[in-house]
C-alpha cells in the first residue's frame, strides 16, 4: 500500500485525535485512588519503585526518571529481573508502582506475594479494575482507554500514553506538594542547557583582577582606547582611586565620539563617557546579566558591591561561552 501526503497526515490526525480523547476520559475518571496513591508516595520512607515489562516496562523506566529528577527517589526495577534476584532491592518502607495494563502479567504477578508479605505498599496501574494486579494492590490507578490508536486495536498507543499522562500527572502532584522549585531541579541536572540557565552565577563567569579593564577619570582617551584594546572587552570601566565606579566607555561609545567631535586626541575619557552605567551583583544568576544586555541593547556589564565597588566584568562572549545563551 502507497501513502501520499494526504493520507499520512490524515492518519497522524486520528491517532492524536484518538489518543488526546483517552487522556481526556483518563482526566474525567480520576478518583481518590489517585489522591491516596499520591499520599503513599509522599509518606514513602524508602524510596519509589516502578515495575513493568514489555511496553509497560518502557514507561515504568520512563516515569522513575521523572519522578527522580522532580524530587521523589526513584528507580525501575525489570518485572522479569525481580524474580530472580532484584526484589532484594525492595525493602518496607519503599512503595512499589507495578505497571501492566491488563493487570494479570504473569512477571509481575510472581513477586506480589512477597511485596505483601514484605509491608511494601503496592500501587497498581491496570486498565482493569477487577484484574488480580488491581484486586491485590494497596491502591489501584485506572489506565482504561476504550481502544488503542492502532488501527487493528493492538499495538499499545492510547493505553501506554494514558499510562504515561497518569504518571507524570502523579510525579507533578508529588512535585507540588515538596515544594519542588527550579533551583532543585537544576540541582538534579547538572549537565543540561536549562541547568546551566539556573545555576550559573556572574561571580562563575565574570572577569577579575587584572582582567578587568578599567582607566581613571582624567586617563586621555587614547589610553582608554589602548586599555579597551588589551583586555579585549569591548570596553572599559572608568573608577576612582578606591574602584568605586564612575562610568563606562565602549567601542559603540567611541565610534559615536570621533562621529560626533572628529579628532579626539585631546579628550579626557570624563568627558565621554557614560555615567553610572547599569551594573549588576556577583550572585546574580547570569541570565540576569543576558536579560539585562538584551533589554538595554548592550554587550558588556559591570559587576560592582554593595558600595559600588568595581570587582568583576563580563560581556556577552562570556555567557556564550558559559552556555547560557
Amino acid at each position: 500500500m502507497k501513502f501520499n501526503e494526504v493520507d499520512v497526515f490524515d492518519l497522524a490526525k486520528v491517532v492524536l485525535e484518538e489518543e488526546s480523547q483517552s487522556i481526556q476520559k483518563a482526566k474525567d475518571a480520576l478518583n481518590e485512588q489517585f489522591y491516596l496513591a499520591s499520599e503513599a508516595v509522599l509518606n514513602c520512607n524508602g524510596r519509589l519503585i516502578l515495575s513493568g515489562i514489555g511496553k509497560s516496562g518502557h514507561i515504568a523506566r520512563k516515569l522513575a526518571a521523572t519522578f527522580a529528577s522532580t524530587g521523589t527517589p526513584a528507580f525501575f526495577v525489570h518485572a522479569a529481573e525481580a524474580a530472580h534476584g532484584d526484589l532484594g532491592m525492595i525493602t518496607k518502607d519503599d512503595v512499589l508502582i507495578a505497571i501492566s495494563y491488563s493487570g494479570e502479567s504473569s512477571e509481575l504477578l510472581a513477586v506480589i506475594p512477597i511485596i505483601k508479605r514484605e509491608g511494601t505498599k503496592l500501587i497498581a496501574m491496570t486498565g482493569n479494575n477487577h484484574s488480580t494486579l488491581a484486586r491485590y494492590a494497596d491502591f489501584h490507578i485506572n489506565c482504561h482507554v476504550d481502544r488503542e490508536a492502532c488501527p487493528l486495536n493492538l499495538a499499545p498507543t492510547s493505553s501506554t500514553t494514558v499510562t504515561l499522562a497518569l504518571g507524570d500527572a502523579l510525579a507533578v502532584a508529588c512535585l507540588a506538594a515538596r515544594g519542588f522549585t527550579r533551583n532543585d531541579f537544576a540541582r538534579s541536572h547538572p549537565g543540561g542547557a536549562l541547568e546551566r540557565r539556573l545555576l550559573t552565577r556572574v561571580a562563575d563567569v565574570m572577569h577579575v583582577g587584572s582582567e578587568i579593564p578599567k582607566v581613571f577619570p582624567n586617563t586621555t582617551i587614547l589610553d582608554a582606547i589602548a586599555e579597551i584594546s588589551h583586555k579585549s572587552m569591548g570596553m572599559t570601566a572608568i573608577v576612582d582611586d578606591q574602584d568605586h565606579v564612575l562610568g563606562i566607555f565602549t567601542e559603540g561609545d567611541l565610534r559615536r565620539t570621533i562621529s560626533r567631535v572628529g579628532d579626539i586626541r585631546t579628550l579626557v575619557i570624563k568627558d565621554v563617557m557614560t555615567p553610572t552605567p547599569k551594573t549588576i551583583s556577583k550572585d546574580e544568576l547570569a541570565v540576569s546579566a543576558a536579560k539585562i544586555m538584551s533589554d538595554m541593547s548592550c554587550n558588556q556589564l559591570l559587576v560592582v558591591d554593595k558600595d559600588y565597588v568595581l570587582i568583576g566584568a563580563l560581556n556577552i562572549h562570556d555567557l556564550m561561552r558559559a552556555g547560557v545563551l
